[in-house]
């Protein structure tokens, strides 16, 4: 992993490294709070309705109508939700504690900020689990154009519809930060702005200085890079 990193950092068009830190943080989340695992036989109906938390999800029935995941698996996925996070909420504390093990040799707390804002959508300062799960449902089952517009919006920190070169920048130091520094020695600290010159150069095809939501989805799909690691959500559930 760390050669695989190695290499994307060094080679022009970091967005390509941001999509799939997006997807490998995702599955990193997903497997500390057991959710990429269905050998579960029993039913957790009784869980669902018994538990005492702070918050109650919605009831099976309507969250698959709502998401595209069979009802085993949200049985799955309230399961590992449940037994990490018994108040039924994940606070932004503890999404950066979650994220300060996944990257221990650098600071993930900036980019684990802005993973639980993309997740926080009713921005109530805690993910749901129908939070997770909607999220989820998009990254996991969503179409690629799904997937991207989850992403931009990611990116898009102030959801203004479109993202600045000072929103990448803070993306990638966040990235940087998260790595680790010491990871990649050869490495400028004037890195993440090159890479964000690199990234409009690319993706800003009319030159105004932002990038658009169908900028960015069309440059996304011209990328096979971008596509391949799109694959990798495929079939994780």
């Amino acid at each position: 992993m760390h050669l695989f990193f190695q290499e994307k950092w060094e080679v022009e068009g970091l967005q390509t490294v941001g999509i799939l830190l997006v997807v490998c943080s995702s599955l990193k989340l997903m497997h500390f709070l057991g959710l990429i695992d269905l050998s579960m036989e029993d039913s957790v109906e009784d869980d669902f309705e018994l538990s005492t938390v702070c918050h109650r999800p919605e009831s099976m029935d309507k969250l698959q109508e709502q998401t595209k995941f069979t009802k085993k698996e949200l049985q799955v996925l309230y399961r590992g939700f449940k037994n990490e996070c018994p108040s039924g909420v994940v606070n932004e504390e503890n999404f950066k504690n979650i994220y300060s093990q996944f990257f221990p040799q650098g600071d993930s707390s900036t980019y684990a900020h802005f993973l639980f804002e993309a997740f926080d959508t009713n921005k109530n300062g805690s993910v749901s689990f129908e939070d997770f799960v909607f999220g989820l449902s998009i990254i996991l089952r969503g179409t690629i154009n799904d997937r991207l517009n989850w992403a931009f919006n990611l990116y898009d920190l102030n959801k203004d519809g479109c993202i600045t070169k000072e929103e990448m920048l803070d993306i990638m130091k966040s990235i940087y930060d998260m790595m680790g520094k010491y990871t990649y020695p050869t490495m400028q600290d004037d890195a993440p702005r090159d890479h964000v010159e690199s990234f409009f150069q690319k993706m800003d095809r009319n030159k105004d200085g932002v990038v658009t939501i169908d900028e960015f989805i069309e440059s996304c799909k011209k990328d096979e890079n971008i596509m391949q690691s799109m694959q990798l959500f495929d079939n994780v559930i």
